[in-house]
C-alpha cells in the first residue's frame, strides 16, 4: 500500500496495529503488511496501538484524529527502522540523511576554507617574514613560481572596510611585499606585481606579491588566470591612492565578469583556447 507522505521510510509492522490519518483519510494495516510512505509533499499521522479483542472507546479515536500531524513518542510503540536507512525508493529519491543532534554550526563556520589564511598566519611553519604590523606567508596554492601573501595582524575583513587611517598600513604591507621581492633569487630575471582582488574569496585582507611567469600546478582554470591578469586585480598603490582620496576603496560593478573573460596571454594579448595551450605559450615569454 503506498501513501503520499512527508519522509522517505520503509516501515515493516509486525506486533501493533496501525492507524493512518492521510490528510481526511484514516487507513488500518493489519501486521505484517508493509506500510510504504514516499514523497515529501503531505503530512501524516502513523498511531500504533495493541491489537486487542476490545474494541476502542469512541472518546479515544476523537482524541487521536485532533493532532494529525504528530506521531507518537511513546518508546513502547515504535517499530525499529535501523535497516531502512540504506532504502532507495524508485522514484529516483535518495535515502534520508541522517542530521546528528551534537552537530555545530559554529563549529563548522570557524574551520570554514574561507577563514583559512587566519590560521595560517599563525603558524610559524608557515611564517617566512613577520613584525608587528604584519607577517609574511606562503600561498598554499601558489599561481606562479613566487607568491606570498602580506597580511595584517589586525583584523580587517576586505577591501570595503578601510579607511583613510589604514593608509599607514597599507604602505607598510607594500614596502614589506617589495622587500621580498628584492630578497628573491629570481628578482632580476622575473617581473612580480603587488595588488589586492576585488572580491576575495578567503576572509582577511592580503596583499599578494606574485611572479608574472606563472608558472605553476596550481593555475588550473579560467577563473585563476583572470584573477591575476584582469582588472579583479587592483595594483597595491591604487588602493592606497583611493585611501588617501576618498578615505575608502570602491570595487566597480561587475567584477565577477571579469573571471568569465576568455584566456589571454598577459604579455602579448593572444587569446588561447584551453590552460594548457596558455601555459605552454606562456614559455615564450619566459627568459
Amino acid at each position: 500500500m503506498w501513501l503520499w507522505a512527508k519522509a522517505t521510510r520503509l516501515l515493516v509492522l509486525t506486533t501493533y496495529k496501525p492507524n493512518v490519518t492521510h490528510l481526511y483519510n484514516q487507513v488500518t494495516v493489519k501486521p505484517g503488511q508493509r506500510l510504504y510512505m514516499v514523497n515529501q509533499l503531505y503530512p501524516y499521522t502513523v498511531k500504533f496501538t495493541e491489537e486487542t479483542s476490545t474494541a476502542r472507546p469512541a472518546g479515544e479515536e476523537s482524541k487521536s484524529s485532533k493532532r494529525p500531524y504528530q506521531m507518537s513518542e511513546d518508546p513502547a510503540k515504535k517499530v525499529s527502522t535501523s535497516h531502512t536507512d540504506h532504502h532507495r525508493i524508485t522514484d529516483g529519491s535518495p535515502p534520508l540523511k541522517k542530521t546528528p543532534a551534537a552537530c555545530s554550526d559554529k563549529s563548522e563556520s570557524a574551520s570554514h576554507w574561507s577563514q583559512g589564511l587566519k590560521v595560517s598566519m599563525q603558524d610559524p611553519q608557515m611564517q617566512l617574514y613577520k613584525d608587528d604590523r604584519v607577517v609574511v606567508i606562503k600561498d598554499k596554492y601558489p599561481k606562479a613560481r613566487y607568491h606570498w601573501l602580506v597580511l595584517p595582524w589586525e583584523s580587517i575583513s576586505s577591501l570595503k572596510v578601510l579607511r583613510s587611517e589604514h593608509c599607514d598600513l597599507l604602505k607598510h604591507m607594500q614596502r614589506v611585499g617589495e622587500r621580498m621581492v628584492q630578497q628573491c633569487p629570481d628578482a632580476h630575471k622575473l617581473r612580480f606585481r603587488l595588488g589586492y582582488h576585488a572580491i576575495p574569496s578567503m576572509s582577511h585582507v592580503h596583499l599578494h606579491v606574485i611572479s608574472q611567469e606563472f608558472d605553476s600546478p596550481c593555475l588550473k582554470n579560467k577563473k585563476h588566470w583572470n584573477s591575476f591578469t584582469t582588472d579583479y586585480f587592483i595594483e597595491s598603490e591604487d588602493v592606497v591612492a583611493m585611501l588617501e582620496l576618498h578615505g575608502k576603496v570602491t570595487v566597480k560593478e561587475g567584477m565577477s565578469e571579469l573571471l568569465k573573460l576568455p584566456l589571454r596571454c598577459h604579455v602579448c594579448r593572444k587569446e588561447q583556447p584551453t590552460i594548457p595551450k596558455l601555459k605552454e605559450h606562456l614559455k615564450a615569454h619566459i627568459s
